[in-house]
C-alpha cells in the first residue's frame, strides 16, 4: 500500500454519500507499498480501506480481482472484498482515479514470523489453491517470466549498475538460464502473487487476511508457493535464510493442498525466478519513484540475496 495520489477528508466524506457505511470520522494515508493509493477509514459504522489504483493497475482488470474476492470470500478464505455502493457498483471513480471501498480486517502483518506462523501462512495459501480450483476467470500476468527481460531493459545498464556493480550482468546471466529452464507445463490457477508477510493479517498464530490481490493472475500455481517463500524464509536484507521457517511454510501448505512431484522439483527454479521478479521490480521503483510520494522505497539488493542463495542452495526444498 501506499499513497500517491492525496484525497482530502471533503473528498472522502464525499465519496462515501454513495455507501451506506455511516460518516467520515477519520481518514489516514497508509505509506506502506508501492502500487496504490490507500487510506484507512473510520466512520461511524466501523473501519473500511479506501483503495485509489494507480500506475501499475489497469481499470480493466478490476473486475478479475472483484470476482476472484468475492470468489474466494464465498469459500471461506479470509479475504477483504470490495464493497458496492447502493447501485450495486464496485468500482467508483475519485479524484480522476478508478477507486474502490473495501471490507476492513482485523489483525497485523508479522515483521519476524515464528515456525507457527510460517506454517499457518503455508495452510492458507493452500486453502486458498485448493478455493481457487474451480475458479474460470484468467489474468494475464504482466508481471511474469516472459517480461522479466523487458523489465530489465526499462531499467537500463548504468541505472541497475548504480544499485550495485556488476547487478546488469548478474540479471542478463540469471534471465539466459530461466529462459532455458522455466518449467512452463506446469499446472496453472489463478494466484496472489505477492503474499509477503504484509498482505498478511494475523492475530496471534492464527492467519486473519490475505489482502493485496492487484498482482493476483493465472500463472503456474507453485510460482505462487515460490514466492512467498522467498517473501517469508529470509531476513529483510535477504543475508540470512530461515530453515524451520522454510520447512513450517512447506509443511503446512502440504497439510491444505498436495505438491506433485513436478510441482516439488520446479521449486528451486521457481524460487528463482520469483526473487529475481521482485529484484526487477524493487530496481524499476527504486529508479523511477516520484519525489515527494508517500512510499518507502525498497533496497533491490534484498533480492539478489535471495537470489544468489537459491542458486547455490536448490536442495533447500527437501523436508
Amino acid at each position: 500500500m501506499a499513497v500517491y495520489t492525496k484525497v482530502s477528508a471533503e473528498e472522502i466524506g464525499q465519496f462515501l454519500t454513495r455507501f451506506d457505511v455511516g460518516t467520515l470520522l477519520s481518514a489516514k494515508g497508509i505509506a506502506e507499498g508501492v502500487e496504490n493509493s490507500n487510506y484507512l477509514l473510520e466512520t461511524t459504522q466501523g473501519k473500511y480501506i479506501l483503495t485509489l489504483y494507480e500506475k501499475r493497475v489497469d481499470p480493466a482488470d478490476l473486475p478479475f480481482f472483484i470476482a476472484l474476492l468475492d470468489h474466494l470470500a464465498a469459500h471461506g478464505c479470509l479475504v477483504p472484498p470490495m464493497i458496492a455502493d447502493r447501485e450495486g457498483e464496485k468500482i467508483q471513480q475519485l479524484c480522476g482515479r478508478s477507486a474502490c471501498l473495501i471490507t476492513f480486517l482485523s489483525g497485523v502483518s508479522v515483521s519476524h514470523p515464528t515456525i507457527t506462523q510460517a506454517e499457518a501462512m503455508g495452510q492458507a495459501l493452500g486453502g486458498m489453491h485448493g478455493a481457487l480450483a474451480d475458479f474460470k476467470p484468467e489474468r494475464r500476468n504482466i508481471l511474469d517470466h516472459d517480461g522479466w527481460r523487458a523489465l530489465a531493459e526499462q531499467c537500463g545498464p548504468a541505472q541497475l549498475d548504480n544499485i550495485a556493480p556488476g547487478l546488469a550482468e548478474a540479471i542478463a546471466q540469471e534471465l539466459d538460464h530461466l529462459d532455458a529452464h522455466w518449467p512452463h507445463e506446469l499446472p496453472r490457477s489463478a494466484i496472489h502473487a505477492d503474499l509477503f508477510p504484509d498482505n498478511v493479517l494475523m492475530l496471534g498464530d492464527r492467519v486473519t487476511g490475505l489482502i493485496d490481490f492487484y498482482f493476483s493472475c493465472t500463472d503456474i500455481r507453485a510460482y505462487d508457493l515460490a514466492v512467498t517463500h522467498a517473501a517469508w524464509c529470509f531476513s529483510e536484507d535477504g543475508s540470512d535464510f530461515y530453515k524451520p521457517i522454510s520447512q513450517a511454510l512447506i509443511s503446512g501448505y502440504q497439510s491444505a493442498f498436495t505438491l506433485s512431484d513436478a510441482e516439488r522439483q520446479a521449486l528451486p527454479l521457481l524460487a528463482r525466478g520469483a526473487a529475481l521478479r521482485f529484484l526487477l521490480t524493487r530496481a524499476y521503483d527504486w529508479i523511477n519513484t516520484p519525489a515527494g510520494a508517500l512510499v518507502t522505497r525498497k533496497d533491490p539488493q534484498a533480492f539478489l540475496h535471495r537470489l544468489q542463495f537459491y542458486q547455490t542452495h536448490p536442495d533447500i526444498f527437501t523436508i
